[in-house]
């Protein structure tokens, strides 16, 4: 078994794959990528039992085989050369030679027969998306997921299809991002929750392209092939919470705020929150928007005031300043909606410009119930 290839060209794609790869992982196996070679076609495939990633890439061969390198210390070797042809030679000592044009290298491969096999999804339904489009609505709702073993299914983002939309939704009870295109549509409804690490790695290839993404998916595992990439992954087993239920529809007051200003007034004052609520007060009245936080173990305290478009009753409402922080960096317009009703009930953030047609983004946090209204 011998192909030729170039150096960098392979390192742009096993730094993708490499990202599959856990570092401490249960079986040794999965500590390499597996080659199959196939004339011209190199497959290279790393998994985690969970999620699996290949990639074909072209090479010069007139050779078939199969064997597993260990990642590592492949990734480590690549990153050391220059832009070159390599040369893989597989040997009869069970090692694997690299020729350069510096040198030999010599590194041990397993056996790939102990490689896991990629699940094959029976009986899928499809859809297409454009790269960037998918990676766009990662992007916005990832952040919002939960860490929590107990409630898994707030771990990853819930796809929901429709004839309508296609809906993406993240939220770990304390915030809440809902992202819909309306100028894409489903051919029947589907739904389920992608975990968080392939969607990560989706994130990471597909912004900025202009590839489509063909999406298979039934009930157990997704796969989203695109260009000479394929990624499939286990999905979040459980029902997902109904989110529409969470988000208020009567919200009489409106504050509407040129979105920098106001996020780095909020990145200020927070810097003088309570470090463990990370709580900051606005108190909205007429025009005028101010907003504070105090920390009583230390007498810490900041205030401003910003000049805002107000349209509701006088409010005093309290947020954690880090979920503020992070969905208004996940906005891109200049000038943002906050929606409110009562101090009690959750705050929704929307853009007031920025978007594409067709797209829509809310945002909900959940307010800090303030001690001395």
């Amino acid at each position: 078994m011998k192909f030729i290839i170039s150096s960098t060209y392979m390192l742009k794609n096993l730094q993708t794959l490499g990202g599959v790869i856990n570092n401490n992982n249960t079986m040794p196996i999965l500590d390499n990528f597996l080659f199959e070679l196939d004339h011209n076609s190199l497959k290279i495939s790393a998994s985690d039992l969970e999620t699996t990633m290949c990639s074909a890439l072209d090479v010069e061969s007139s050779d078939q085989g199969k064997i597993a390198v260990p990642a590592r210390l492949l990734l480590d070797t690549l990153k050391s050369f220059p832009e070159q042809p390599l040369t893989f030679h597989k040997l009869d000592n069970h090692t694997i030679e690299i020729s350069s044009e510096q040198g030999k290298y010599a590194l041990a491969y397993a056996n790939a027969e102990d490689f896991p096999s990629p699940v094959s999804i029976e009986d899928p339904s499809q859809t297409i998306l454009v790269g960037d489009i998918l990676a766009t609505a990662i992007n916005k709702t990832i952040f919002a997921t939960g860490n929590d073993d107990l409630r898994p299914v707030m771990n990853g983002v819930f796809f929901r299809f429709t004839p309508e939309a296609l809906i993406f939704v993240g939220t770990d009870a304390h915030k809440l991002v809902k992202y819909s295109r309306t100028d894409i549509k489903a051919d029947k409804p589907a739904e389920f929750i992608m975990p968080k690490k392939p969607l990560n790695l989706l994130k990471g290839v597909l912004l900025g392209s202009e590839e489509d993404v063909q999406i298979e998916f039934n009930e157990s595992n997704a796969k989203f092939s695109f260009e000479n990439l394929e990624l499939t992954c286990r999905l979040v087993d459980g029902k997902y919470p109904n989110y529409e239920a969470v988000i208020p529809q009567e919200n009489p007051n409106t504050l509407t705020i040129d979105r920098s200003l106001f996020l780095s007034s909020v990145r200020r004052v927070s810097i003088f929150s309570n470090k463990t609520t990370h709580q900051i007060r606005l108190k909205i009245a007429g025009a005028e928007l101010n907003i504070s936080a105090e920390d009583l173990d230390y007498s810490n305290k900041a205030e401003e005031r910003l000049t805002c478009d107000y349209q509701g009753d006088d409010l005093t409402i309290g947020f954690n300043s880090k979920f503020l922080t992070e969905m208004l960096n996940n906005l891109n317009s200049e000038d943002i909606k906050i929606k409110m009703s009562l101090p009690n009930r959750a705050g929704i953030l929307t853009p007031v410009d920025g978007l594409e047609e067709g797209e829509h983004i809310t945002m909900l946090v959940m307010p800090v119930m303030l001690g001395n209204q």
